[in-house]
């Protein structure tokens, strides 16, 4: 016995089922567009992911406060009698240890985020009893590598993420 096969010419409402179902599937993708783009980032927020600071004008002892992603971010450029006092701290007397080579990448250059880790206040630069930081709100204190050193804040300052991009240039994020 021998098997035949027959193959059936495509007809007319085969076509249509083809046609129709590309037709659904390309309205379904223009339907759902919209949702799916509006879930990603706009421009403003996607510029506001990096900051380049020209820091060749910051003169020693000099701190600047810069604005990224919202957040006040404070630029220390520290003199070497602040450096070695940051750098001669015993861990085991802070209450968020940590030491101040993990929080600089250059001795000199001290990039921290300004918010108080208590209550999110803006302390004031070059204050307090360790001429680190000082936030009048609530009494917190910090050191010149910004290590919560007295008062109710929890953890040290925050340090973002930063490069040199160049002696006179940091990118921030």
């Amino acid at each position: 016995m021998t098997a035949s096969t027959t193959v059936e010419e495509p007809t007319r409402r085969d076509f249509l089922y083809i046609a129709t179902g590309a037709v659904g599937v390309v309205g379904a993708g223009f339907a759902v567009w919209p949702f799916l783009s509006q879930m990603s980032p706009d421009a403003t927020t996607l510029a506001a992911a990096s900051l380049d600071v020209d820091i060749s004008g910051v003169a020693v002892g000099q701190i600047i406060t810069v604005k990224w992603r919202g957040k006040p971010v404070f630029i220390s450029h520290r003199t070497p009698p602040e450096i070695e006092a940051a750098q001669n701290v015993s861990l085991k007397e802070l209450p968020d240890p940590a030491s101040d080579e993990s929080r600089v990448q250059k001795p000199e250059w001290l990039v921290v985020i300004g918010i108080c880790t208590h209550l999110g206040c803006v302390p004031i630069g070059n204050e307090g009893p360790y001429h680190g930081f000082f936030c009048p709100c609530h009494g917190s204190v910090y050191d010149t590598s910004g290590r919560i050193r007295q008062g109710p804040a929890p953890y040290n300052l925050a340090v973002p993420p930063y490069r040199f991009a160049s002696d006179t240039k940091i990118s921030i994020g």
